[in-house]
């Protein structure tokens, strides 16, 4: 195989409109104390009325880009991770490379629920060292907000809208992807999903009028298996690289949840230092998530060149995912 792939450059786009706890409260009937103490999160971003998944996704990725320095006509390969894109087909990539006018780039969308970026990265990884694309752009971009149901406020109160971008290039002076790892049980798919709109459960009055076209979730059982997946795959990651945690100059968690993310860095020791956590402003932007913390912490000067990054993600499916690299 040829080289590996490397990150150039970052962006993240997040909706104006901001959506305090206090109004959650007041649409779910949860305290907005409550909303705090059960999820660290004290607001998040939702998007206007008339933005699409693809107009966040181009915002971002238009960051990134001029970042790294990439006009869109140079892009070889546009993949987007959603899991509420524009329509059910076409892709969301495709309204993006229309958006970023990137003529000669192919564009694909990928599903896997908030781990989706690290899976994202995966392929753009390989397609790299396959030699098929030499430029990439990889976005993660959800508008939670629109498949919420606030009878069901344990749910409604996590997520937020936002997209997040990363421009891929081939590997130079030992600095790029060093591992990445996936995994899923889909023997728990259930306990986070939208259950209709789909082939098993088709879109009709009745499914409307259940709320069934919004997010349902297990939350407790959710809750432990999430914290399970994500320390045994950030400590199959440290083994695999034969690294131990004070190797590891920043850990960079899916924004899922702030006291899931308090628990795993106990179970971990990994001291809140050498995390970037954007959880308490954004809320959980599902696959977006991973990338908008990155940018995050590039953006505000933390990650210094050369630095050992260890991305770890957990989502729907269940799906997870770790991906180790040299900054």
């Amino acid at each position: 195989m040829g080289q590996r792939a490397r990150i150039v450059g970052t962006g993240s786009a997040l909706p104006e409109r901001i959506v305090s706890n206090e109004e959650l409260a007041g649409l779910t009937g949860i305290s907005s104390a409550a909303i705090w103490r059960r999820t660290g999160i004290r607001e998040r971003r939702w998007a206007a009325p008339d933005d699409a998944t693809s107009d966040l996704a181009a915002r971002a990725a238009t960051a990134a880009l001029a970042q790294a320095g990439i006009a869109p006509s140079a892009l070889d390969a546009i993949i987007v991770s959603t899991t509420s894109g524009d329509t059910l087909f076409p892709a969301t990539a495709c309204h993006v490379q229309r958006l970023l006018d990137a003529k000669r780039a192919f564009a694909f969308d990928l599903s896997a629920s908030c781990s989706g970026f690290l899976y994202a990265l995966s392929v753009g990884d390989q397609l790299i060292q396959a030699g098929s694309a030499r430029r990439i752009l990889v976005v993660a971009a959800e508008i939670k907000s629109r498949f919420l149901n606030f009878s069901e406020g344990e749910t409604a109160i996590l997520f937020g809208d936002g997209a997040g971008a990363a421009v891929l290039v081939p590997e130079s002076e030992g600095r790029g992807i060093v591992s990445v790892s996936l995994g899923t049980d889909g023997s728990q798919a259930n306990l986070i999903q939208i259950p209709a709109g789909g082939s098993r459960v088709p879109a009709s009055e009745k499914t409307v009028g259940q709320g069934q076209h919004a997010i349902t979730m297990r939350g407790p059982r959710l809750f432990r298996a999430a914290v399970r997946r994500l320390e045994s795959a950030v400590n199959a990651a440290l083994t695999e690289n034969e690294l131990t945690v004070p190797g590891v100059s920043w850990f960079l968690f899916h924004q899922a949840n702030g006291r899931l993310l308090e628990k795993v860095r106990e179970r971990l020791g990994v001291t809140s230092e050498r995390t970037e956590s954007v959880i308490e402003r954004y809320g959980n932007t599902s696959s977006s998530s991973l990338p908008i913390t990155l940018d995050t912490a590039i953006r505000a000067g933390k990650i210094k060149p050369h630095d050992l990054v260890l991305m770890a993600t957990i989502g729907g499916g269940l799906t997870w995912g770790t991906a180790l690299m040299r900054w």
